[in-house]
């Protein structure tokens, strides 16, 4: 991939960020995290910048940290499923050999008596 210079602004201050990702994803990245520290300086205005940013900081990794322990129950469970659609899967030729070999065998039957 093409590696970017992009330029973002958060709380104020430009920031060069080489990426690889889209400019424009990179940059709604940016005015998330400066709408939040504007919040919580709105709403806590003896924080420092620094302080925000910590707050922000702990607020995504939080979210990051959920998020990834709710994919991680999400796999398992999937695991789960694909586990017993398999077991199911087993179930069903057993059962289909069997009712295969009953009329195999109940013919057999039907052809006997026919013949007595």
């Amino acid at each position: 991939m093409e590696r970017k210079t992009v330029t973002i602004k958060i709380a104020g201050n430009s920031y060069p960020i080489i990426t690889e990702d889209d400019p424009e994803y990179v940059e709604d990245l940016a005015e998330l995290i400066d709408k939040e520290m504007k919040q919580i300086a709105q709403d806590s205005p003896s924080l420092s910048t620094t302080q925000c940013a910590v707050l922000v900081a702990l607020d995504r990794a939080d979210a990051c940290k959920k998020a990834t322990a709710s994919a991680d129950n999400l796999r398992a469970q999937i695991k789960d499923y694909l586990e017993d659609s398999a077991r199911s899967r087993m179930e069903v030729d057993v059962a289909r050999r069997e009712i295969e070999r009953l009329n195999r065998e109940i013919s057999n039957l039907r052809n006997r008596l026919a013949e007595k």
